[in-house]
């Protein structure tokens, strides 16, 4: 199985989010019609945008602490 990026992560959910946003906009002024497939599409890729765009960010925030912490005990080893 591959993983993603924090970044691509983050990315993706974005890309959905505007979808989700989007997509309803476009039925509002009729452009595209209502029907139930494209209101639970909007809704589902609104609702998945979020969790992988926070799933990226807390995977961001994780691996930033892993390396500070990583470098303050290498940086403690080096002073005693």
């Amino acid at each position: 199985m591959f993983r993603l990026s924090s970044k691509q992560l983050i990315s993706i959910g974005v890309l959905l989010l505007i979808a989700g946003v989007v997509l309803p906009l476009l039925m509002v002024i009729r452009v595209i019609p209502s029907t139930y497939f494209i209101n639970f599409f909007a809704f589902a890729s609104s609702l998945a945008g979020m969790v992988l765009g926070f799933l990226g960010l807390f995977s961001a925030v994780k691996l930033k602490r892993e390396r500070l912490k990583r470098e303050k005990d290498e940086q403690n080893r080096h002073v005693s």
